[in-house]
């Protein structure tokens, strides 16, 4: 068996970029999720 340890840059382990759209889409869905359950809790009293 070979033992020798392979070392990888962040790039290469995760193959590609980070994009970083969690940082949009996040916030995005939870400001529409708190906007359709304020419009559930108007509309329902």
């Amino acid at each position: 068996m070979d033992e020798r340890e392979q070392h990888l840059t962040t790039t290469e382990a995760r193959a590609g970029t980070t994009p970083h759209m969690t940082r949009y889409i996040l916030p995005i869905s939870l400001g529409l999720v708190v906007i359709v359950f304020a419009l559930i809790l108007f509309v329902w009293r």
